[in-house]
């Protein structure tokens, strides 16, 4: 059983007097605590291969976005980051060197979890391990399954080194010929091929493509033998760069996606039995720096790893989770119109069921009553049950109106495909502002009701995707309030018609007026702090970066205001220092699910969990993009029952945690918060107790 590495501060000791962490930096860190959970004994042996695999694929991403854009600032002749006083090849060597002690760290980790896998009777084998019917067995699957999808590459002046897919993996050969010829090779796994097949017998054991390829070469060059072979992975450049001027975006993003499969190289990862030579020419071939490239003792794509875990038995992983379905609609038969029209409702996922969310659209669909539909789809896929509604519904007659966000990173193929499908069904769809990212998440049904139109909004913190709602921890709040969906019309007028609205009556939104107002708040709270006024600021965001509003916090800090921030992950704030920020505690959750819903409070003149407090649930987090790049809502909550679920309810759980939560310290690392005496985990909590705005007719005092 591996120690979980000891974490390592985010302040350059040759830069101590900075107020701000580094973005790319804090970022790693966050990764750090998601594979510090693999360590954890009292996590389900499978759920702790997945920390492991999500740590992977979240560095993968970060090496194919954040430090690609920064060797692409290198290439165009920048040398320093805007309003930091470090060099950029400081900063890129620093930022190297720390992810690629994460991947050693990801590999140790893997390997120790393997034996404890086999240790419960799941085997990953070797050639040294098999038996010679295992051997025979998988050379008969390997000629049947696989062989007939691999293209060998023989490398020499008529046959160049094949072009290399963003994740592309595959195995690199140095064979001699009987006459002593030495040749290289190279053999590309394909995409659509499983990277583990299970021996047939009783017990459980598992054998790798990569292993299984290179076991069986000399059915590909017979004659031959292997003087070294290894694996290989490339990660290109992902980060799209789109004409604001393009006049199709669909079609330009589809080149686009293209183009992205041939991105720069970022970073490429060889296994440590290939020679120097090889290594050499792999980092010419693929125009690579000496830094970006990693030489590995252990296993190559460990994200590949999550599909390990479905060889392990249901016992090892969690106990599976049934999210309730509020009593509250149940109340009154189901019908969400209904439960809206009597009382604002906040559904807490994935604690509570994301049924809810379908359960409206679906209803809408079928409602005669309902005359318009208008929804953003920022993630979702193709067979959401949503998608299905919203096709429903344009096919009987409603005016069904899709505003997609086709620049959604990672998702933009996908998203173009729903964009087609919804078109055919005949569905009004928007491509959303060239410009600009619609990161809202936001529904407007309007119902003809005794001779008005009525409508009802849903506002949410997550995606419209029922898969990740069963793992992300987000708030999906419905309303009939005029005011606020008044504010939704205007949204999506403004989505459609690209005329900026000039005023909004409840909701702040970015990017018009959610940074003034976060500022003129915390400013507010100053004033209260010197007047001697009850003060503080509560916050719960995934990411806090922008800093302007970390200014404004620090300035807070030293007029006495008590600040509590819960930051899952990117924190560029610098809390516990004296005469900055000593006011200032900053935690981070990371548990069994994804911290993602946002909640920001303001004291307002009275003591925290009063009537005075301002209580707001966003889309958006505390990144310049959120403040001034991308569409979000920031949705005031003033229904009692509705405000109390979320302040006295999921902020205070959420402060309370101890299970779960991470404290950052003025240099930058971050503690374990360990107290077995009083030990409390928010997501435990959250599980066990149904929420106030959700209980209906089980309230005492509703």
């Amino acid at each position: 059983m591996n120690k979980i590495p000891p974490t390592k501060p985010l302040i350059d000791p040759d830069n101590q007097n900075t107020s701000f962490f580094n973005r790319e930096l804090s970022w790693l860190a966050f990764n750090e605590r998601v594979l510090a959970n693999s360590y954890d004994i009292s996590i389900p042996l499978a759920e702790r291969l997945r920390f492991v695999t999500i740590a992977a694929n979240n560095l993968d991403e970060f090496y194919m976005i954040r430090l690609a854009g920064l060797y692409q600032l290198s290439t165009r002749g920048f040398t320093t980051l805007p309003e930091q006083n470090t060099t950029l090849d400081y900063l890129i060597l620093k930022i190297t060197e720390r992810a690629k002690q994460l991947e050693i760290n990801q590999r140790k980790q893997l390997d120790s979890i393997l034996t404890e896998c086999s240790k419960v009777g799941v085997f990953l084998t070797d050639e040294t391990t098999l038996l010679p019917s295992d051997i025979q067995w998988l050379r008969t699957w390997y000629e049947k399954e696989i062989l007939p999808l691999l293209a060998p590459t023989t490398l020499d002046p008529s046959h160049p080194f094949p072009f290399i897919q963003n994740n592309g993996k595959g195995v690199f050969f140095e064979l001699v010929s009987a006459t002593g010829e030495i040749i290289k090779s190279v053999i590309l796994i394909p995409e659509n091929v499983k990277r583990f097949v299970r021996l047939p017998d009783k017990g459980v054991r598992v054998a790798c493509i990569d292993t299984i390829i290179k076991m069986f070469i000399d059915i590909i060059y017979p004659g031959y033998s292997v003087k070294s072979s290894g694996m290989f992975r490339l990660l290109r450049d992902s980060e799209i760069e789109i004409d604001d001027e393009a006049d199709d975006l669909i079609r330009q993003f589809e080149s686009a996606l293209r183009a992205r499969r041939r991105g720069n190289s970022v970073n490429l990862t060889v296994s440590d039995s290939l020679s120097k030579e090889v290594v050499s020419f792999l980092k010419q071939e693929m125009h690579l720096r000496e830094s970006q490239i990693t030489i590995s003792n252990g296993y190559i794509g460990i994200s590949d790893f999550s599909g390990f875990s479905a060889f392990l038995k249901p016992s090892l992983c969690f106990t599976p989770y049934q999210a309730r379905f509020p009593q509250r609609i149940l109340d009154f038969k189901g019908d969400c119109f209904a439960a809206i029209r009597n009382k604002d409702i906040i559904i807490h996922h994935p604690y509570e069921s994301f049924d809810v969310v379908l359960r409206f659209l679906e209803q809408a669909a079928d409602d005669p009553k309902v005359l318009t539909i208008r929804q953003t789809l920022y993630r979702t896929s193709i067979d959401s049950p949503i998608v299905k509604a919203l096709v429903d519904a344009a096919e009987s007659g409603k005016t069904v109106s899709a505003l997609i966000e086709i620049k959604a990173r990672f998702d933009e193929e996908n998203n173009i495909q729903l964009a087609r499908l919804l078109e055919r069904a005949g569905v009004q769809v928007a491509y959303g502002l060239a410009n600009m990212k619609i990161h809202a998440k936001l529904s407007l049904i309007t119902r003809r009701e005794g001779g008005k139109l009525v409508s009802y909004a849903h506002y949410g913190t997550g995606n419209y995707h029922p898969i990740t709602a069963k793992s992300y921890t987000d708030l999906s709040y419905f309303t009939c309030n005029p005011e606020i969906c008044r504010d939704a019309w205007r949204i999506f007028n403004y989505l459609t018609s690209h005329i900026e609205p000039k005023h909004f009556e409840k909701v702040v939104i970015s990017p018009f007026s959610s940074a003034k107002w976060f500022l003129r708040h915390i400013e507010a709270e100053i004033k209260a702090a010197k007047a001697g006024i009850p003060s503080g600021i509560w916050m719960k965001t995934n990411a806090l970066v922008d800093k302007d509003i970390i200014t404004k916090l620090y300035e807070a800090s030293q007029a006495g205001v008590k600040i509590q921030l819960i930051v899952r992950g990117i924190c560029c704030l610098r809390p516990k220092v004296k005469g900055l920020s000593e006011n200032i505690t900053v935690t981070s959750i990371i548990g069994r699910f994804l911290e993602h819903s946002r909640v920001y409070i303001f004291a307002n003149g009275g003591e925290f969990l009063s009537e005075k407090n301002i209580v707001v649930m966003a889309s958006g987090d505390l990144m310049p993009r959120n403040l001034y790049q991308r569409l979000e809502t920031f949705i005031p909550l003033e229904n009692e029952t509705v405000r109390a679920q979320v302040l006295k309810q999921v902020m205070v759980a959420s402060l309370k945690d101890t299970s779960n939560c991470w404290e950052l310290q003025s240099d930058g690392i971050y503690n374990k918060l360990e107290n077995s005496k009083k030990n409390f985990s928010s997501h435990t909590y959250f599980m066990k107790n149904p929420s106030l705005s959700g209980l209906g007719s089980l309230s005492i005092t509703d």
